[in-house]
């Protein structure tokens, strides 16, 4: 017996390259992506335009690493860019003081309004309301996610148009537009925010208690409630984080354009959908990184950047961004098969 064991214990460790391609694989596409794109467009590597690519994806990254936590438990969320348009605009009417302030411009202005800082507070609080009030129909009554939230979709869309009457609001303060257009050096602060927020989410899912619970309730429902996981209040906390993203994004992407309207954020979904599944977080639940949903962001940032700057029409754009989705997807599927049957 103790010789088997010997022999199992010498026998050599073979190697799974598809495994590390799988571990790796947006990290290597996106080195490989930006060396093409630096031949093929010298200008691409330029740091004006790198700086540009990560302001361009700070408020998608955001919504994403808010997607993720959701992800993780197997759910998904389409309402993100209905109400990320709808808290935007909570947060431009706090700033102005109001509807009826919405086109006032000037001099003068800053004395209307209430200030960015509870411009911010209220777009927040608009996001983690409308996440709480969707978790508490997915876990309560037992809806599906993409049932709850495509109805979310349509009713934060709705709440938008009515609240401003389906007209935008614009001209913030400069304390408010610098949240969207400044810079701290040579780093735009959307940047920065995403950095940030990024790296607390990370540390929140790999080194704290309540991150062991969401990747439990992802990979094993049912285990994790055998286990005594409140699984109920996991899944409604992963969608009142998503929310608290789509609040902050929405203060941050009103700051960046000077303007907050109704109709912000449409097919936002795609694109945050396929950066956390290019990223590596499993559609199943229970697998994924921050970190992996960072590059996959990035990656898709650049990937139209780099489309924009070789003139390849917008249309081909959306179909190769829809089809790195399904061969995400695909070899995700196909590397826990082998698992399975390894």
């Amino acid at each position: 017996m103790s010789e088997a064991k010997t022999i199992e214990a010498a026998a050599p460790v073979k190697a799974d390259p598809i495994g590390i391609v799988a571990r790796f694989a947006p990290l290597l596409f996106l080195v490989v992506l930006m060396a093409a794109f630096a031949v093929g467009e010298p200008r691409f590597l330029s740091p004006l335009n790198l700086f540009n690519v990560m302001r361009q994806v700070s408020v998608y990254g955001l919504l994403a690493v808010g997607m993720t936590f959701v992800i993780l438990t197997a759910g998904i969320d389409l309402s993100i860019g209905s109400l990320l348009a709808f808290a935007g605009l909570v947060a431009a009417a706090v700033d102005k003081g109001g509807i009826s302030n919405r086109f006032n411009v000037g001099a003068g202005q800053e004395a209307l309004g209430y200030g960015w800082p509870l411009a911010a507070l209220a777009a927040v609080a608009v996001g983690i309301a409308g996440g709480w009030l969707q978790g508490q129909a997915i876990t309560r009554f037992k809806v599906p996610p993409f049932v709850v939230t495509l109805g979310g979709m349509s009713v934060f869309r709705g709440a938008a148009l009515l609240f401003a009457g389906g007209g935008p609001i614009s001209g913030f303060d400069p304390a408010y537009v610098w949240w969207g257009q400044g810079k701290i050096g040579p780093v735009p602060v959307p940047v920065i925010i995403f950095v940030a927020f990024a790296v607390l989410a990370h540390i929140v899912l790999r080194y704290t208690r309540y991150g062991r619970q969401v990747y439990a309730v992802g990979g094993n429902p049912e285990a994790a409630r055998l286990s005594g996981l409140n699984v109920r209040r996991v899944i409604s906390s992963v969608y009142v984080i998503m929310g608290f993203f789509a609040g902050l994004g929405a203060f941050v992407l009103s700051a960046r354009l000077n303007s907050s309207e109704a109709v912000a954020g449409i097919g936002y979904e795609l694109t945050v959908i396929a950066s956390v599944v290019i990223g590596g977080t499993s559609l199943f639940g229970g697998v994924g990184t921050i970190f992996g949903t960072v590059i996959g962001t990035v990656l898709i940032g650049v990937l139209l950047n780099g489309l924009v700057l070789m003139d390849v029409s917008s249309y081909i754009q959306q179909i190769i961004i829809g089809v790195i989705i399904v061969l995400a997807v695909a070899f995700d599927t196909f590397a826990k098969s082998r698992k399975r049957t390894a």
